[in-house]
């Protein structure tokens, strides 16, 4: 399956975007899919997870409250609302997609490309 990550990009603390995450090519309800995010001298973290059919989900707990992911298996993508951004949160975003269906899998088998979020304070 390939992945297309889109949405990222420039505002101010206490706002929202929206991340995308596009889907082609294998079965897209097969998977469970993450998002992730790599800050500037960090390692990458996880920051949340969707079951295949988008009823189980799971969070970081920094996220908590204000991320929420969802998907839409006929548009085969997923979505990372991020509201009350702060600027902990700038960072390279990525999604992921693991054909195991876990959430908190430590695998995951195929990657999108990053889309970057800056969050200014």
């Amino acid at each position: 399956v390939q992945l297309q990550a889109s949405g990222g990009g420039l505002v101010q603390a206490g706002g929202s975007l929206r991340l995308s995450c596009a889907a082609s090519g294998r079965t897209f309800s097969n998977y469970a899919v993450g998002w992730f995010r790599q800050a500037p001298g960090k390692e990458r973290e996880f920051v949340a997870a969707i079951s295949r059919s988008g009823v189980s989900t799971y969070y970081v707990d920094s996220v908590k409250g204000r991320f929420t992911i969802s998907r839409d298996n006929v548009k085969t993508t997923v979505y990372l609302q991020m509201n009350s951004l702060e600027p902990e949160d700038t960072a390279v975003y990525y999604c992921a997609a693991n054909r195991a269906g876990l959430l908190r899998a430590t695998l995951w088998d195929y990657w999108g490309q990053g889309t970057k979020v800056t969050v200014s304070s």
